[in-house]
């Protein structure tokens, strides 16, 4: 996996730590990192994104001990052995639920319909970044 993988607000209200557990969750449920996964070095992610090593380290810290990642000597985190993989798509898609409710309560405060918020949305989910 590529530090650059890793996208980071600062200027979110989710702490940072909370934003790199979530996407690593994300990309191991969606199978874009296998068991065996080598992540990068918590310099190397701090390093990318300016950010404190510590706040990288809490991150997979908890990723360890919820039994995502585990540490192997001489090569660092690598996603478990025994994480499932890729989760099926209804799975998947319900961890969007509470983000979609959120859109949809913003796009009804903004007057705006259906159509124009499937509109905003399509390129960004063409976008492969």
């Amino acid at each position: 996996m590529n530090p650059e993988a890793l996208h980071i607000e600062p200027a979110s209200p989710d702490p940072i730590y909370r934003q790199i557990v979530g996407q690593i969750v994300r990309l191991v449920a969606a199978g874009q990192c296998p068991p065996g996964t080598r992540l990068p070095s918590v310099r190397e992610v701090a390093a990318v994104h300016a950010i404190n090593p510590m706040t990288v380290s809490k991150a997979y810290s908890l990723l360890e001990e919820q039994g995502v990642l585990e540490r192997l000597r001489g090569i660092g985190m690598v996603v478990a052995a025994q994480v499932d993989g890729r989760q099926p798509s209804a799975e998947r898609a319900q961890a969007l639920a509470p983000l979609l409710a959120e859109l949809s309560r913003q796009a009804r405060q903004l007057d705006l319909d259906f159509q124009q918020v499937t509109d905003a949305l399509r390129p960004l989910m063409e976008n492969k970044e």
